[in-house]
């Protein structure tokens, strides 16, 4: 009896295991739609969206059997849904900092998303130079057995900082993860020069709003 209940046990975990990525793709689709209503309302409103663009995937199997031997955590569902955050991921670029900040706290602010954790890597950049923002968000869910709750990962960045991910990425796999030390010198220095260009980019656009309100204001006011 007692090995009968072994095998049944583990083939309701077999069964379980087969369901999880379509959970996770559902959660995906459910939060591309909301990004795309939140970019739709804000175009509508302001007459442009603060995102650029938007790239969403599920984590491969094998990649999720590797994070969880590194964080030294046995192969069960249990521990992939509690300790892997980021199997459904989502990245959103903007234009300019502020865009990604305002996009947070807007996040924050939503009843249908629960922010479980923010890591600004923006405000307190990487050693090797890396910047973004990184939320860990709660998607609902309302499944046969009720509303569950499905983890996602959500990375900001500007469209400089997206570039110099990218490259630093060709770059690691490159060498092998790695860098000889020149090069992990010079990513710092392009990680540098991308922050200026995005506080440039922010004074400009700055610049630009401030001159289309006075003249807004200019040709508003009495006729001579």
């Amino acid at each position: 009896m007692q090995k009968w209940q072994v095998h049944e046990d583990f083939a309701k975990q077999v069964e379980n295991f087969k369901a999880l990525p379509a959970l996770y793709r559902h959660a995906l689709n459910e939060l591309e739609n909301k990004i795309d209503v939140i970019r739709t309302e804000w175009q509508v409103r302001d007459g442009f969206s603060p995102i650029e663009h938007v790239k969403s995937r599920i984590k491969e199997p094998k990649s999720i059997v590797q994070k969880m031997e590194r964080k030294g955590h046995d192969f069960t569902l249990e521990n992939m849904e509690q300790h892997i955050h980021d199997i459904a991921g989502m990245r959103i670029v903007c234009a300019f900092v502020k865009d990604i900040y305002r996009l947070v706290d807007h996040l924050c602010a939503r009843e249908d998303i629960r922010v479980l954790e923010i890591k600004d890597y923006i405000a307190h950049p990487k050693p090797n130079g890396y910047q973004s923002l990184h939320l860990i968000v709660a998607i609902p869910l309302v499944l046969l057995e009720g509303t569950r709750w499905v983890k996602a990962e959500i990375q900001l960045r500007t469209l400089a900082m997206d570039f110099w991910a990218s490259m630093e990425h060709i770059l690691y796999y490159k060498f092998d993860k790695q860098l000889p030390p020149h090069v992990a010198e010079e990513l710092k220095e392009a990680a540098r020069a991308a922050d200026e260009l995005d506080q440039k980019m922010l004074r400009l656009r700055r610049e630009i709003l401030e001159l289309s309100e006075s003249e807004g204001s200019s040709n508003n006011g009495p006729l001579a």
